[in-house]
């Protein structure tokens, strides 16, 4: 147990769930962005988060965390102004996600080069979350720990190209979670990997050198 397990995130806003976690959701979308110009965000609420989501201020915080900001930060109360002033044109819907967390926010962006991304995550109360889906695969992260997302192609020898790598050419990294999930056999694939601390500044770009991989990302702990 650590401090935030005691007493909470330090925030803006009154509710460590409807707050503190949506900040923390939305800047794993932000993570996945990586800098790029954000043309439209469309953010699915669910359960008690669609409910009260105006009166908790989540569309607030959900929006501040895709702009980077963080719990903490007093531009919260201030995000949707912001957002229009940047050029981001937002929409929040409500629906029901068949057996989802009570706090459940889908964030679908679209960014200014064309690209787009899904994050699916939860708010599981304390400020903590849990990242679900990833473009459409099942991932689990919390964002605790440093993690890097591995997009490639399921093939056979990926995984072990990136464990290898990791192993022996880094080897004073510890792997603390690893989970794997692919849309079909021989489809897209998505890895998990958390690790304790921060990676080599090299690693992410060596991983993306390996056949077969599209994408890597770190997402430093939110």
């Amino acid at each position: 147990m650590n401090i935030f397990d005691i007493i909470g995130p330090v925030m803006i806003g009154p509710s460590s769930s409807h707050t503190a976690g949506a900040v923390r959701l939305g800047r794993v979308a932000n993570k996945l962005i990586d800098g790029r110009e954000v043309r439209r965000v469309e953010i699915t609420l669910s359960g008690s988060f669609a409910q009260t989501y105006k009166g908790h201020g989540t569309d607030r915080a959900l929006l501040a965390g895709i702009m980077g900001y963080h719990s903490y930060s007093p531009e919260i109360r201030d995000a949707l102004s912001i957002a229009r002033e940047r050029g981001i044109d937002y929409v929040f819907l409500k629906e029901d996600l068949k057996g989802a967390h009570p706090n459940t926010a889908r964030i679908h962006f679209f960014l200014r080069d064309g690209e787009e991304g899904v994050v699916q995550g939860a708010s599981v109360g304390g400020g903590n979350i849990l990242v679900s889906l990833i473009n459409g695969m099942h991932v689990a992260f919390t964002g605790e720990n440093n993690t890097i997302l591995v997009m490639h192609r399921d093939k056979p020898g990926v995984i072990a190209a990136v464990t290898h790598l990791m192993h022996f050419e880094y080897a004073d990294l510890n792997i603390s979670n690893f989970h794997l999930s692919r849309e079909r056999k021989g489809g897209d694939a998505i890895m998990t990997i958390e690790i304790d601390g921060l990676p080599p500044e090299g690693l992410v770009p060596a991983i993306r050198e390996i056949p077969d991989v599209t994408n890597a990302i770190l997402i430093r702990r939110v």
